[in-house]
């Protein structure tokens, strides 16, 4: 594996990296804003959302969507600011969670199913989905924390990581765009699978945050690749001019994903927590499918 580099550093929570009209987005959920880091090096605030930011996606019109996770909304952002897309509070059981967008413009989105930041009862999660025109549903539901989500070059399949289930499960998608069957697509034991992304050899890029790294995984659940990191990897995302850069989002430990698991948190330096950073390295497959 090629050297690491630090893309970003001074960062919050950085979450849902993705690649956009040739500049790395991202959500850094502790500052409550979606940045944009352009070729140049140049970092812009794009967005600061109250209700803090997750999920990135945009409609086949250009226009950026972002998940706001505490009300439970997608907002839309026009020349003169943020609007409300639709409002998922009445469907989502808690907190909204990670999207994928494709290129109809069909939204899909996860949901907590719990606050699992204060450790209450577990509740499975659901996925609920945005058409372009039309009301939204729920379209998957007993999910074990959905999180990371991603669709296939042909749109036939999507696939979501169920972070307290240890796996990545697939669905089919219908025409209409709402899932039927559903499948286990890889058993990963002991990690905790939370932002995923797609490449054009169908493995699946997965950051696991309990395991200080990012993983390259075939369907069935065979380890390719693994890529280490200092601190925990939330999000990943193949991006770059070529499609072979894979950004990595990383940031302290979140105690309340560890007690979940019962393991011990991680012992960070002394002082304020370890800063969040987004790293990147190159690999030889290139990303593919949506997001």
């Amino acid at each position: 594996m090629p050297d690491m580099k630090v893309v970003l550093d001074g960062l919050g929570f950085p979450e849902d990296p993705r690649w956009h009209d040739g500049a790395l987005w991202f959500s850094d959920m502790d500052k409550k804003a979606v940045l944009k880091r352009e070729h140049s090096g140049r970092v812009a605030t794009i967005l600061s959302v109250e209700g803090i930011p997750s999920g990135l996606g945009w409609l086949p019109n250009g226009k950026l969507v972002v998940v706001s996770m505490s009300d439970r909304r997608l907002l839309q952002l026009e020349p003169s600011g943020a609007r409300e897309l639709a409002d998922l509070s009445a469907m989502a059981s808690f907190r909204c969670n990670d999207m994928v967008i494709d290129d109809t413009g069909r939204a899909y989105v996860g949901t907590f199913g719990f606050d699992f930041e204060a450790l209450r009862p577990f509740s499975p999660g659901e996925i609920i989905l945005v058409p372009p025109d039309g009301s939204p549903s729920i379209v998957a539901d007993g999910l074990a924390f959905p999180n990371g989500l991603a669709i296939t070059p042909d749109k036939k399949t999507l696939i979501v990581s169920e972070t307290l289930a240890e796996r990545l499960t697939a669905f089919e998608i219908a025409a209409d765009g709402s899932l039927g069957k559903r499948r286990v697509w890889a058993h990963l034991a002991g990690m905790t699978p939370d932002g995923i992304s797609l490449d054009a050899a169908g493995a699946v890029w997965v950051a696991s945050p309990v395991s200080s790294a990012v993983f390259r995984v075939q369907e069935g659940g065979k380890i390719l690749e693994k890529v280490a990191v200092s601190n925990q990897a939330y999000a990943c995302r193949l991006g770059g001019p070529g499609g072979r850069t894979l950004y990595m989002a990383t940031s302290y430990p979140l105690p309340s994903l560890f007690a979940l698991r019962s393991l011990p948190v991680p012992q960070t330096q002394a002082g304020p927590p370890l800063i969040g950073q987004i790293l990147a390295v190159e690999v030889e497959v290139p990303g593919a499918g949506f997001p």
